[in-house]
């Protein structure tokens, strides 16, 4: 009898359009944002001049921006899956209503901030960690970058001299804070001829680096190659945007110029290429 009563409540319920109790032991299955995707799009989207979507981002992101609008952060005409520089802004808010500062309240979602502000409505996937930060050639990098940079060198058959690391805040004036957090450095190139350089630059680029040789008649700097490691949650705001104008074609500059390195296409993540 009880059974039946049940399935009749179900079936009026089901006339009427109105949910119906949910079953003990039944879970809601949450929906997924990854992280790969959303971290790609934070890097991407404030750069561009147009409203062009990230491939591959929007779901996820659309799950970010729909948090944010219910925490009154975001409005709710800019909850299009667009990571553009009003959802940076309301993220970078968020953040610091977690009690982050400096580079880690930049906007750039980092797995924490996310999964926070998750909890409840989405799960995270695809997850990203910059790692710990360890010595590599007498500069400070995270274990991510290293992993990055040592599988560069194997594909050039050498090891690379470096002349600046990351998480260098102020350390050198023309670097414009790119190295104040994870994901940079600096390649020393003395020695090398112009075709080992750029040879050295494409290993950069084909294992997720952002990397361009940088030239006397560009500023104030001899010669080297300035390398910032994709999607690294540690970016700080200047890197993110090298990153971002490296995916648009541009040469991380201020003035934005077209890239001047060599192509390498498509242009991957370091997660990206290790899946081959």
């Amino acid at each position: 009898m009880i059974a039946k009563a049940a399935a009749l409540t179900a079936l009026v319920a089901a006339a009427l359009g109105i949910a119906g109790p949910v079953q003990a032991g039944a879970a809601t299955e949450l929906p997924a944002a990854n992280m790969e995707a959303v971290l790609k799009a934070a890097q991407i989207d404030p750069r561009r001049t147009d409203s062009t979507q990230t491939p591959g981002a929007h779901d996820s992101v659309l799950l970010v921006e729909q948090a944010l609008r219910d925490k009154g952060l975001l409005d709710a005409q800019w909850v299009d899956g667009y990571f553009g520089t009003t959802t940076i802004t309301a993220y970078s808010q968020y953040q610091k209503s977690l009690g982050y500062t400096g580079i880690d309240a930049s906007g750039l979602p980092g797995r924490t901030s996310l999964e926070k502000l998750g909890a409840g409505r989405y799960t995270v996937t695809a997850v990203l960690t910059p790692g710990s930060h360890v010595t590599y050639h007498g500069v400070t990098l995270n274990t991510r970058t290293k992993a990055m940079l040592v599988a560069a060198e194997g594909l050039l058959g050498r090891q690379l001299s470096l002349t600046q690391g990351s998480y260098n805040p102020g350390g050198v004036d023309a670097s414009a804070g790119t190295h104040d957090g994870g994901g940079a450095f600096d390649v020393s190139v003395a020695g090398m001829s112009a075709a080992t350089r750029t040879s050295v630059a494409e290993a950069l680029r084909q294992v997720g680096f952002a990397a361009w040789i940088r030239t006397p008649e560009q500023a104030d700097w001899g010669y080297h190659i300035h390398a910032i490691a994709i999607s690294d949650p540690d970016l700080s705001s200047g890197a993110q945007h090298q990153a971002g104008d490296y995916y648009l074609g541009l040469n991380g500059l201020a003035g934005r110029g077209p890239d001047d390195g060599p192509v390498v296409n498509p242009k991957l993540t370091w997660e990206e290429y290790q899946r081959g």
